[in-house]
């Protein structure tokens, strides 16, 4: 259960979590409709060992689920989270071209 509040900060193209008065973020951008590509996850220095990043990420791809996205990990850490937590591989965007 997320302890921080996480919006969707759609004018900078991210996800922020405020914590302690800093930002965590997650960045990302939309490609086509209904695919988000998740960019970059930061979380200021003095702020990591918390587990604030697994945090957001998991509030996060709450957010992609309940809105009926798919996403591309191309950010390594939301990538690894993935991977550490299957339950989330359903929301890997996997293109399929018939010919």
């Amino acid at each position: 259960m997320a302890k921080h509040n996480v919006k969707n900060n759609r004018d900078e193209e991210r996800y922020e979590m405020e914590v302690d008065g800093e930002l965590a973020v997650i960045e990302y951008d939309f490609p086509q409709e209904g695919v988000i590509v998740l960019t970059h996850t930061f979380v200021p220095e003095h702020l990591e060992g918390r587990g604030l990043g697994s945090e957001l990420v998991e509030s996060v791809l709450g957010d992609i689920r309940d809105q009926g996205w798919k996403m591309v990990p191309q950010c390594g850490f939301v990538a690894h989270y993935v991977q550490r937590h299957p339950q989330w591989e359903e929301l890997l965007y996997n293109e399929v071209t018939v010919e």
